[in-house]
């Protein structure tokens, strides 16, 4: 927390992340929230959380303000600063749930004559001995209490666990009556061992798995309520009569229990795949003495000791990485048997089976365990078996808590197994119920009582509140809005920097910078040599991780990064300091060039008029100031315009440049001719700047604008809130202690001083945070300015001043077939259902962008279909680079449409999976032959129309 804290105040922006944000306490959820934005949830932001006390203040002399007890988190909005969702209400992007369903059953059975005996022996001698307890006071009564809870907990586990726990009960508690009949005064001396402190809020969440196990089994075996030695030779005398009774059962290999877990290993249809093969199950138990105990009985059952594993407290790192790791791979391997060491933390959903073969006392354990198996990835419908004794009082409680969440979750479709850590029982734990029920279940009017509180604690309204609670957001992200972050994100994905651009840019600059590498296998190199440019270079980058001289093997693609045989390669991509490197190189070296502007050509362009290709740049601020002094920039755009010879200007779409090439030799007089017209003179800068603030500049500002407005309406809002009311809390404060002071009365650790200096320190800062919210609203544009000019040139006129005739003819012929192939597809397109759109002019390497709507969709959003018209004569089909590489980086959704064009009749063929070659980096086009690139493709739709 002190961390976070410290990050909170020094850093812009803050993402922080756990799986439970709310675990019921609001003074909790509220230092948390603190972290985020301490004004908005002032009142709990300043304990100092790493003190004993937990409730010490930074300042002495003034007692924070605590949140109440009674407030409502469920009120706040942090829908802007908090997303959580039950996992019921998670959905993947084609709309199923992410997680599948779950369900529990309760396995009810019944104990043998002998182990009722010793059920109610034992629960007798617990329930005098929490009697006797009464009598002590602070840390030794809670110590004895948790131990007396423990042994019953394991009377309930197995015949095994409460014979070995009395047996090391007694000879404890005879080492310590041996030192008491040596001790002058003949008084039993308790020794605090535990390595936990049992304090009056004592919550075992608090510790690991681990540390619980130590704990119980060092207060099991020592704490008592004796205070002299008759009453420590009575307690011994009773524990030795129960050990009698828990061996003769245990020898006499009576166990309903694991009868009834026998059975349902034997008998239950789910245990089996539909091939007859066992599933793997795994099966929780509390204690380490009932696991060695199922493991060895389920190995015998099963014929096969080594098809059952287990994970306990104590066991090392490697250890427990190894059993999971075999659990999950090794098809010899069917059960893991485990305490809750392996209940948080642990991958087990190889799994969707489990028993709960104990019932921990705590339902926070219930979900955690349940959540090994029930989680992202999971495929199969998670089965969850719970085994309760009838005739015990825990197992009356638990019959009654289990039966009401199967009603509730028939009603809400799951969800309850995500709040069952929440759910409370009147002011108690589900703990102190099951111990009450222990001490006073034979009081009908008891027993009744308990029933009433697990009724009212999990009643419909009950539970829908704490889900409410839980979520802590009223925005849920219903399958409408999971389809459009799909299609949003699968078109950011269409547009990333594909692994072949950086390839074809890193091989190329290595070249230039002399580095030596050679490919390997395909998509892999080996780079041989990084001279000390590069490598001196990265340092005084400060990249992370240093260059090195030489890379066994690097790849671009992480679907290369290992290879059946050969060495794994290095990842090379944005981030990667070699990249970097090189990038950082390569503008340095560039960017005078770029200043200074080239000379393009647009072989796909057979129009005879030249256009200007400006590189624009516009920022947006608000009125804060950096450490600098200047304002801060908070959004930032980057557009490409063409000024054409007319005057005008337009949008070139995101990446035009990538299907221009540098001119030849042949071509460099035409290109002097052409740039030598009167236009050039213009000051085509100006109408470049002049478009982006007419026309892309106004539509940024406002997007901003927007979002940035009701950021700060809503912060402000809450923030005048919240200190408003500790301001008002202070200052009646204030007034309280001076009227107490006027009296002579003078509280301890603060005086009316204090309360107001307090008031006014809030009310400063109230107005500092609102001044500053109000600068962080008033959002403005920086003018725009160009990073670079490119003159391009189309092939067409370049044609004209060479004197190539028939131009003109050509190009209208060409521009009909493309309009004809067009209009071909986006037919198609309709007639399938999808919704096309030409986006020709944003040169994204693809003609048309088809939406398929949710309702037809069984994978992606979009269809990025190129479109190649050809007459009926042509043997062949040019693609771009860049139409190219879009292919190689999207097989999924890229689709390659031939339109043969005879007259009024269109033959469109639909290929996918098309086979191309990585162009070169100074290619700009390769041409394909048609019959070889239907011949290789998957034919998706042929359709002829006049």
């Amino acid at each position: 927390f002190q961390l976070g804290r410290l990050l909170g105040d020094i850093t812009e922006n803050l993402l922080l992340m756990t799986a439970t944000p709310h675990n019921g306490k609001p003074r909790d959820f509220m230092l948390f929230m603190s972290l985020i934005d301490k004004d908005r949830f002032e009142g709990a932001a300043h304990y100092d959380v790493g003190s004993p006390t937990r409730t010490q203040p930074h300042d002495p002399n003034v007692i924070e303000r605590a949140v109440p007890e009674d407030y409502r988190t469920s009120d706040l909005d942090v829908s802007d600063v908090m997303r959580r969702l039950v996992k019921e209400e998670l959905l993947a992007f084609d709309g199923r749930p992410l997680f599948p369903e779950r369900h529990a059953y309760t396995v009810n059975y019944t104990l043998s004559p002998a182990e009722e005996e010793l059920y109610e022996a034992v629960t007798a001698y617990v329930r005098d001995e929490f009697n006797r307890a009464d009598n002590l006071n602070g840390k030794h009564k809670n110590s004895v209490g948790f131990a007396l809870t423990s042994l019953q907990r394991r009377l309930a586990s197995s015949p095994e666990a409460i014979y070995r726990s009395l047996h090391r009960r007694i000879e404890r508690l005879e080492d310590r009556l041996a030192e008491a009949r040596l001790a002058a005064t003949g008084a039993i001396l308790y020794k605090e061992d535990s390595p936990i402190d049992i304090y009056d809020d004592y919550d075992p969440d608090d510790y690991t798995s681990e540390e619980l196990e130590e704990q119980e089994d060092d207060l099991i075996d020592s704490a008592t309520a004796a205070a002299s030695i008759p009453e420590l030779e009575a307690e011994i005398e009773t524990l030795k009569d129960l050990e009698h009774m828990a061996n003769a059962i245990r020898m006499s290999g009576q166990d309903r229990k694991w009868d009834e877990l026998s059975h349902l290993l034997q008998d239950n249809k789910n245990m089996f795949g539909e091939d007859g093969r066992r599933e793997k199950l795994i099966i929780f138990t509390e204690h380490k003495d009932t696991l060695y105990y199922l493991a060895q009985k389920i190995g015998s059952l099963l014929g096969d000791q080594d098809a059952v594993l287990t994970i306990r407290g104590g066991m090392s790192r490697d250890e427990r990485r190894a059993t999971e790791e075999a659990f999950r791979q090794d098809k010899n391997v069917r059960v893991l048997v485990a305490t809750d060491a392996a209940g948080e933390g642990i991958n087990l959903q190889r799994a969707h089976l489990m028993i709960n073969y104990d019932l921990p006392w705590n339902p926070n354990r219930l979900e955690q365990r349940f959540g090994r198996i029930h989680r992202i990835g999971q495929r199969e419908v998670c089965h969850l078996w719970n085994l309760v004794a009838m005739e015990t009082r825990e197992g009356e409680v638990f019959q009654r808590l289990f039966n009401k969440l199967e009603q509730e979750r028939m009603s809400l479709g799951g969800k309850v197994f995500d709040i069952l850590g929440r759910v409370t029982f009147g002011d108690q734990s589900l703990s102190d119920l099951l111990v009450q029920a222990i001490r006073y279940g034979d009081d009908p009017e008891v027993k009744g009582r308990l029933d009433r509180v697990v009724d009212s604690s999990l009643n419909h309204q009950r539970i829908i509140d704490l889900l409410n609670e839980y979520a802590l957001t009223k925005e849920m992200m219903d399958a409408g809005t999971v389809a459009q972050i799909r299609e949003n994100m699968e078109l950011m994905e269409a547009r990333k920097l594909e692994p072949h651009f950086i390839e074809a840019f890193f091989l190329e600059a290595a070249s230039q910078l002399k580095i030596r590498w050679r490919e390997r296998e395909e998509g892999r190199y080996e780079v041989q040599s990084i001279p000390s440019l590069v490598r001196n270079r990265a340092q005084q980058l400060g990249c992370d991780v240093p260059v090195l001289r030489s890379y066994e093997r690097i790849c671009f693609d992480k679907e290369h990064v290992t290879l059946d045989g050969a060495p794994n390669a290095e990842l090379v991509a944005p981030g990667h300091a070699l990249l970097d490197t090189l990038v950082e190189l390569t503008l340095e070296d560039g960017m005078s060039a770029i200043k200074r502007g080239t000379v393009f050509v647009d072989d796909n362009d057979f129009s005879e008029e030249p256009r200007l290709l400006a590189y624009i740049e516009d920022d947006i601020q608000d009125a804060t100031t950096t450490k600098s002094g200047a304002r801060r920039t908070i959004a930032q755009n980057m557009q490409f315009v063409e000024i054409l010879a007319d005057g005008t200007a337009r949008s070139a779409g995101y990446a035009p440049y990538l299907d221009y090439r540098a001119p030849n030799e042949s071509e460099l007089e035409a290109i002097e001719q052409a740039l030598s017209g009167d236009w050039l003179d213009q000051s085509h800068e100006e109408l470049a700047i002049a478009h982006a603030v007419q026309e892309i500049l106004p539509k940024h500002l406002a997007e901003v604008s927007e979002r940035r407005k009701a950021y700060v309406e809503k912060v402000s809002q809450a923030v005048r809130k919240r200190l408003t009311e500790e301001i008002q809390y202070w200052d009646q404060r204030g007034l309280e202690l001076k009227e107490q002071e006027a009296q002579g009365k003078r509280a301890k650790r603060i005086n009316s001083d204090n309360a107001f200096r307090r008031a006014d320190e809030l009310a400063a800062r109230m107005d500092a945070r609102l001044a500053q919210l109000k600068l962080e609203g008033r959002v403005t544009a920086k003018p725009p300015h160009i990073l670079g000019c490119s003159m391009v040139v189309p092939k067409g006129l370049i044609w004209k001043l060479q004197g190539v005739t028939h131009v003109d003819e050509a190009e209208d012929a060409r521009r009909q077939t493309e309009s004809l192939a067009m209009r071909a597809v986006a037919r198609i397109e309709k007639s399938l259902g999808f919704d096309p759109k030409d986006v020709t002019r944003d040169c994204c390497g693809y003609d048309i962008l088809s939406h398929i709507p949710t309702s037809m969709r069984t994978g992606n959003a979009w269809r990025y279909i190129e479109v190649k018209g050809h007459s009926k004569t042509s043997t062949s089909v040019t693609l771009t680079k860049n139409e190219i590489l879009f292919a190689l980086g999207n097989p999924d959704t890229f689709i390659l449409a031939l339109v043969e064009v005879d007259g009024n009749v269109t033959r469109t063929t639909y290929l996918k999976d098309i086979p191309l070659r990585k162009p070169a980096f100074s290619e700009v086009d390769a041409t394909h032959d048609i019959r070889l690139l239907v011949e290789g493709s998957q034919v998706l739709l042929q359709k002829e129309e006049t």
